[in-house]
């Protein structure tokens, strides 16, 4: 049984009207706002837009700015390459030693940049300025426990292989190869180190077949390694409207919906963050959490990543994230699964094999979180393209997002979360 229904009735929430209002929000902000890339001022006035929104349901509503430098997330992909492919020619002509040593440059910012969202090479790139947008509801008591929802506001750069030929195209036939080609690269140069004395050359004469098949190997992948440079659009994002208005709204929804149904929780407190800059390395969602963690840790909080709703049939609560590295909170996973089973949904429990959400800098700091979306893993093909727009909406992956959270806010306010408490 919902417990939601323990503090109103279903039609109190009027989850439909709430959805109209979420799908209505995020035509106007795509069509009179449009693309939103990190720390721009697009990104700023949609989350202006946002704060004027929840002043209405929210007694206390704020903007808080943040410095980044948003291409340092990606900005490593020319210099990852260049090393990767004259480590090929370099192994073979001058030194297999020097070949290894731009293996190796080329695979850390990759691995700290990309995989592991560390702000590892941003110095080398312009500084921005962006913004998270938190709002906040209040209790009718004393604040005993805080339950955060966030969505964030910015649009990526478009990733143009993905829309080109398809998201999973993309991974089989463009990414994969051209890590693959790296790794192989990597190792031909250190085999040749160890056989060869320092060199290909000499590596050649003791088995030439071997090598100089190693060598063809790694020149066949150095196509693959050379697209990865045009992956990304450096100038033009998409309009992102499944990811992630679609999760800001839900959020925002979901808080909208407790006030007109007149709910107001005797001591939890309900906080909604339109976080800036998550597609260039969860920047937003890291400035808030390093900013504010010592009150996340004064109550018992729980933190709920809401990011892109669209695919239904592939629903997940996100178990780990960082690329897997980093497991999320068994309480909070439990809490946001348990509320998608009272709403009818059995939802699996899945990681972020290659990425992350918002959910990780809190989970970081050991702020209990997790993360939520509808959002097909493969990836599609409107996944950071042009094609993640207006049109591409699903309006009933948006209403169970929010139908689900109004659950989850109540179970947290009626229960907590194991692990979270008081």
């Amino acid at each position: 049984m919902k417990v939601a229904l323990e503090y109103a009735a279903e039609e109190k929430f009027d989850v439909k009207r709430q959805t109209e209002y979420a799908v209505k929000g995020i035509t106007k902000i795509v069509n009179k706002i449009g693309p939103r890339k990190p720390g721009s001022p697009e990104e700023h006035r949609a989350q202006q837009w946002f704060e004027k929104d929840m002043k209405n349901y929210c007694e206390e509503t704020k903007i808080e700015d943040f410095t980044l430098h948003r291409q340092g997330f990606m900005g490593f992909i020319p210099f990852t390459v260049c090393c990767g492919v004259a480590s090929v020619f370099l192994n073979w002509l001058v030194s297999s030693i020097a070949a290894f040593v731009l293996c190796v440059l080329a695979f850390i910012p990759l691995i700290f940049e990309f995989l592991m969202y560390k702000q590892f090479d941003d110095f080398l790139f312009p500084k921005q300025t962006s913004h998270n947008m938190i709002a906040t509801r209040k209790p009718s008591g004393e604040v005993k426990k805080r339950f955060i929802m966030i969505g964030h506001s910015d649009s990526q750069f478009e990733w143009n292989i993905n829309y080109l030929i398809g998201g999973l195209q993309a991974k089989l036939f463009v990414e994969i190869p051209a890590v693959v080609g790296l790794v192989i690269q990597t190792i031909f140069a250190l085999v040749c180190i160890i056989v060869g004395k320092g060199g290909a050359a000499n590596a050649i004469a003791n088995a030439k077949w071997f090598f100089i098949l190693f060598f063809v190997v790694s020149i066949i992948f150095i196509p693959f390694e050379i697209s990865f440079i045009f992956f990304q659009s450096w100038t033009k994002s998409v309009p992102g409207a499944s990811d992630n208005l679609s999760g800001c709204y839900v959020g925002m929804a979901t808080i909208k919906a407790l006030a007109e149904a007149g709910i107001r929780f005797e001591n939890t407190e309900l906080v909604m963050i339109c976080s800036g800059s998550e597609e260039a390395g969860l920047r937003g969602s890291k400035a808030y959490s390093k900013a504010h963690e010592q009150e996340l840790k004064d109550i018992p909080t729980a933190v709920v990543a809401l990011d892109t709703f669209r695919d239904l049939e592939t629903m997940a609560v996100y178990d780990r994230d960082l690329s897997g590295t980093l497991q999320h909170h068994k309480g909070v996973k439990e809490l946001v699964h348990d509320a998608c089973a009272n709403c009818g949904f059995d939802v699996k429990y899945e990681s972020i094999y290659i990425g992350g959400c918002d959910a990780a800098p809190f989970t970081q700091r050991k702020i209990p979180a997790t993360g939520f979306a509808a959002m097909d893993p493969a990836p599609p093909r409107y996944y950071h393209t042009r094609l993640d727009n207006v049109e591409n909406l699903r309006p009933e992956a948006i209403e169970a997002g929010i139908n689900i959270m109004i659950e989850a806010c109540c179970m947290f306010d009626k229960n907590g979360a194991e692990g979270v408490t008081e």
